[in-house]
């Protein structure tokens, strides 16, 4: 079965989103890559929202990036995930970024497979803010297969 059926199985709405001031998602050669996708969440890891809330906010992200490149691609199937980059809305003593990000990271293994297309690198970063006060950003390079 492919992502594409995966994700369909899951409910993940793969219906394009309103662009907005920037391309969501740009092909370069073989690569597909996003633009950051924000969490409907808002708030504060560490200082109101706690790490199953911010994980959840990294999952939302991740099911907004599918869409964008399923736009773009007009498919989620034929494609590796090479590499994420999530950052999360942190209080100054929040050290455990890495467990929010896991949210979008274990999607993106449950379609593509985590010994498979879908074992990627990664970036899990703190910022003292986000966009519109979001938890959880996060944008992902893709390689078309």
């Amino acid at each position: 079965m492919g992502a594409q059926q995966k994700a369909e199985e899951l409910g993940i709405d793969l219906s394009p989103i309103e662009p907005g001031y920037l391309n969501l998602c740009i092909k370069s050669g073989n690569l597909l890559i996003t633009s950051g996708h924000t969490s409907e969440a808002k708030g504060v890891l560490g200082a109101g929202l706690s790490v199953e809330e911010g994980y959840a906010a990294a999952k939302d992200c991740a099911q907004k990036i599918l869409r964008s490149v399923h736009n773009a691609h007009g498919t989620l199937d034929g494609l590796k995930v090479v590499k994420l980059l999530g950052c999360v809305y942190s209080a100054g003593d929040f050290t455990d970024q890495h467990l929010v990000i896991n949210g979008a990271s274990d999607l993106l293994h449950e379609l593509y497979g985590k010994d498979g297309d879908g074992y990627h690198a990664r970036s899990a970063l703190g910022f003292a803010a986000l966009p519109t006060g979001a938890a959880v950003e996060v944008e992902a390079i893709f390689e078309i297969l």
